[in-house]
């Protein structure tokens, strides 16, 4: 007989955030020297918040100069030098804060945030494990009601995946509300959000 299951394994180990900082000036000199004081204040604001700068990745340099394309012959009018640092957190409270004080850096656009398992491989083999026990717990059930018994595993397949989660951007700026007051961090009081691993196991087992 045959038996399916699906098994949902929600685990959430390490926040991912990442942050874009762009700089834009009439050299290529002046764009690297701004974009060197942006990553400067990055670096301040992980030390503030207790992190090793180490701790973050770059993920891209790259300098990219601009053109006048109204002109015919495409006139270089500036330069933009783009970088992308990634910040892995386990401490969940640090969120806010670093969000908040990396909104206030002029050259920083483009936060964002995600969530991801710290080990993937050990949370599929355990969706896997389950999805197959729920299979033959199934089986086990319907072979019962028609006066069988079940017998061995002939056969299981498996497959894994993890639904793709899109990091949207943040907001680039602090903002400040009617009254002057500052307004809380966007990730402030919401729970993170909870990854999901699927395990889908189609089995046969014989019959006695």
């Amino acid at each position: 007989m045959k038996a399916s299951a699906r098994l949902f394994l929600a685990t959430l180990f390490l926040a991912g955030m990442t942050a874009a900082q762009v700089s834009q000036h009439d050299t290529s000199r002046a764009a690297y020297d701004m974009a060197a004081v942006a990553a400067e204040h990055v670096r301040q604001v992980l030390k503030a918040n207790g992190i090793d700068p180490k701790a973050a990745q770059v993920g891209f340099y790259q300098v990219q100069p601009m053109y006048d394309w109204k002109n015919p012959k495409h006139k270089v009018i500036g330069y933009r030098v783009v970088t992308s640092v990634t910040l892995k957190l386990r401490d969940f409270s640090k969120i806010g804060p670093i969000t908040e004080q990396m909104a206030d850096i002029e050259d920083t656009q483009n936060q964002s945030l995600s969530y991801t398992l710290e080990d993937i491989e050990q949370a599929k083999a355990k969706a896997s494990e389950d999805a197959l026990r729920k299979a033959r717990n199934q089986a086990n059930a319907v072979a019962s009601a028609g006066g069988r018994t079940l017998g061995e595993l002939l056969y299981a397949a498996v497959d894994v995946s993890q639904p793709a989660i899109v990091a949207l951007p943040m907001m680039q700026r602090s903002m400040v509300s009617a009254s002057g007051a500052p307004v809380a961090a966007p990730t402030a009081e919401f729970t993170p959000q909870t990854v999901t691993i699927s395990a889908h196991v189609n089995a046969m087992f014989a019959l006695k």
